[in-house]
């Protein structure tokens, strides 16, 4: 297969696990050089081995990136350690659902600092490198890819506080793809629908049995399903853009 992104480097929040270690492992794939940005420390350390042991090369880099401060440090010690940074895959992110009446309000914090704060510290701190980039990498072209969710798009019962999130991530995106366009910094926003992923699993078991019930048995997305969309996305053309990309279980309503 052709190493589309080789010589270029990417940088993949929430890699421990579901969508960003299996984008991770699809970016490395296309030859780029990967930081792996997460809190897991053993897992990020256990993925660079993954990949190393392929033929590609990773630097864990284990931060919390709901705080300025910390996400605008990953960045940093992605360029310090692997030279450059082209691609950004923002993908950290928290699901806990339940009832909007007597909520948990520390939920809901939570939820906003990663969901949504953290992505943009992330986009922040990354921006000046991925506009150089463009000016002057391999491929003269940048990315900047949100992962946000079906949820937004459309609202449901249960899941306010984090619709609420990801409708701010799509907001986010298209407002910022209008501001960097020009340059050659294409900004994208991914919505999954249901993946097989360890999410779901952090909330109660009656939650993630209305959440069984509510999709009965399909088969689900599995990670690598939405990272081989994020790999389509950032390996187009200069002059093509996806802006946006909706992926759904094919049995999913």
């Amino acid at each position: 297969m052709t190493r589309r992104l080789e010589g270029t480097v990417a940088l993949v929040t929430g890699a421990s696990s579901g969508i960003g270690h299996a984008t991770a492992l699809e970016l490395a794939r296309q030859g780029a050089s990967v930081a792996l940005i997460g809190r897991r420390e053993d897992r990020l350390t256990a993925l660079a081995a993954e990949i190393s042991e392929a033929g590609g090369k990773a630097l864990a880099v284990p931060a919390d990136i709901t705080t300025a401060p910390a996400a605008a440090e990953a960045v940093e010690r992605t360029v310090e350690g692997l030279g450059r940074l082209d691609t950004v895959v923002n993908n950290a992110g928290l699901m806990l659902l339940g009832p909007t009446p007597g909520a948990d309000l520390n939920d809901w914090q939570r939820m906003v600092d990663i969901n949504l704060m953290g992505l943009m510290y992330t986009s922040h701190a990354a921006i000046p490198h991925l506009v150089k980039a463009a000016a002057d990498g391999p491929r003269q072209v940048a990315d900047l890819v949100n992962i946000s969710s079906l949820n937004g798009r459309n609202a449901y019962p249960m899941m306010a506080a984090y619709t609420a999130t990801k409708f701010g991530v799509g907001g986010f995106t298209e407002a910022l793809r209008q501001e960097l366009a020009a340059q050659h910094v294409r900004v994208s926003v991914v919505e999954p629908g249901s993946v097989d992923t360890e999410l779901r699993t952090h909330n109660s078991e009656i939650v993630q049995q209305m959440l069984s019930a509510g999709l009965g048995d399909i088969e689900r997305l599995q990670g690598e399903d939405i990272a081989d969309a994020i790999g389509y996305i950032v390996t187009r053309p200069r002059h093509v853009a996806v802006n946006e990309l909706l992926v759904r279980p094919t049995e999913q309503g």
